[in-house]
């Protein structure tokens, strides 16, 4: 049986857990070693890519660049998320904003230090990164549209720098960027319609607020119906193994998200879009393992 001291600890390193949202970062870890097993170095063995050093500073600096971005945001955005997500927010204030800012700097200094293993190009890179982020969260989430495209932005940049570590200039690898970011543009937006009231009271200049739902509904169908488009050529020009399921799939989940669009009027229904992209993007992480089923057997050795 914990005791209260500990109760307090155990609670606390949860609300941590909260604010960097370490369950994302898993994910992101898993997916920037998926893509490079099977997409970015297809033609290395299994072994020499799960093993590479250079690859693992790599996914580790975006790991650490990635939770640091969590803080800034959450520290940012905390009177906001008591409106927008007042459960959540609760448990984030078990701990303090000096401490959330501390393990910030932390971050940050442990993520160029992982870097320096790899280039100082790296560390530049990575820098970059952080200072993204950080102007990204201070002030450019604020401005209608920018703030939702340099976020997208932001978020498929751990990809590119594995992208640029394997130097591979595929059209498919293309495509599917193009795919992931703008299902991920897609899913910003809903967001703002999601958080509307706190964005309001915060004077927040989003999408909705300064144009309506209406106009924000018709942009998000836009970037749907172009997200059809690369998955339309993952499925009849590049060969992706039996991932064009999973393609084929969203296409069905994403002409139904459209339908569901159009009826939504309440910030529970722009929750249930929400969690259809995010759905969508999370099943796309574990369908990589499609394109080549006996991949790990064949490339063990």
């Amino acid at each position: 049986m914990l005791n209260r001291k500990n109760k307090l600890l155990l609670f606390k390193l949860l609300s941590l857990f909260s604010v960097v949202r370490g369950y994302n970062i898993l994910v992101i870890t898993l997916a920037q070693y998926l893509a490079s097993i099977y997409i970015l170095a297809p033609d290395i063995p299994l072994g020499e890519v799960v093993l590479d050093a250079n690859l693992f500073m790599i996914v580790t600096a975006s790991a650490l660049t990635i939770a640091s971005g969590y803080i800034i945001n959450n520290f940012y955005d905390a009177e906001k998320d008591l409106i927008n997500k007042p459960t959540k927010s609760m448990l984030d204030r078990l701990v303090s904003q000096r401490f959330k800012l501390t393990t910030y700097f932390i971050l940050n200094f442990l993520t160029v230090f992982a870097a320096s293993y790899i280039s100082f190009r790296a560390v530049l890179f990575f820098s970059s990164y952080i200072f993204g982020i950080w102007i990204y969260s201070h002030k450019l989430k604020r401005i209608p549209f920018i703030g939702n495209l340099v976020s997208s932005t932001l978020a498929i940049a751990p990809f590119f720098v594995v992208f640029v570590y394997y130097q591979n200039f595929q059209a498919v690898i293309f495509v599917h960027a193009i795919f992931l970011f703008l299902l991920i543009l897609a899913r910003e937006m809903i967001k703002d319609l999601e958080n509307m009231a706190g964005d309001m009271a915060q004077n927040y200049r989003t999408i909705p607020i300064l144009y309506g739902p209406k106009t924000s509904k018709t942009m998000i169908s836009l970037f749907i119906v172009l997200t059809l488009i690369p998955a339309l050529l993952l499925i009849k020009t590049f060969d992706v193994g039996y991932m064009y399921l999973y393609f084929a799939a969203c296409i069905v989940l994403l002409v139904l998200f459209l339908v569901l669009l159009w009826r939504a009027d309440a910030k529970k229904h722009y929750v249930w879009l929400h969690n259809i992209i995010k759905f969508i993007i999370v099943a796309g992480v574990f369908s990589i393992l499609l394109i080549d089923v006996e991949v790990v057997l064949n490339r063990i050795l």
